[in-house]
């Protein structure tokens, strides 16, 4: 395939937009003191507030070790706490500390400049048109996962 079709893949397009997209935020976020594994924790735990540190190390695809690291820097920030988890004494249960909130409000604020400079030229009607699309994808993506698990799951004779 030549190349220039490359720019009109869907493949190549969502990784590149995505790429970019970081890259714009990622330099809005110094400004803040953030590094970019800082502020994926902390807008995972924004949404996921008492998630327990394994779980969210899955969810950002990262070692538990290094997520470790992570939350030792955020907790010594004063960002986050960890709190016993009350169902397993080995295990913390994650939350954002009430200093972070100012950060938070950053973040939100840098997210949305770069939602808006990344969708500069769409029509408000183009832009929902955008969205329903991806999110068909991705239920579609998530479904056939779901149905690929399964099936390993009966050829294995294993669950989860």
């Amino acid at each position: 395939m030549p190349a220039e079709d490359l720019n009109r893949t869907l493949g190549f397009l969502l990784h590149d937009a995505s790429r970019l997209m970081r890259k714009r935020f990622d330099r809005r976020a110094r400004t803040l003191g953030l590094t970019r594994a800082q502020w994926r924790v902390l807008s995972q735990l924004r949404r996921r507030e008492g998630i327990n540190q394994s779980a969210l190390a899955d969810i950002l695809e990262v070692e538990n070790i290094t997520m470790g690291r992570h939350i030792d820097r955020l907790e010594d920030a004063g960002w986050v706490e960890r709190r016993p988890d009350p169902e397993d004494r080995r295990a913390w249960r994650l939350y954002l500390a009430g200093k972070v909130q100012p950060i938070l409000d950053g973040m939100r604020v840098l997210s949305n400049e770069t939602r808006e400079e990344a969708l500069a030229g769409l029509s408000a009607d183009q832009r929902d048109i955008l969205i329903d699309g991806l999110v068909t994808i991705k239920d579609n993506l998530l479904r056939q996962e779901a149905a690929e698990s399964e099936d390993d799951e009966a050829a294995t004779g294993t669950k989860g």
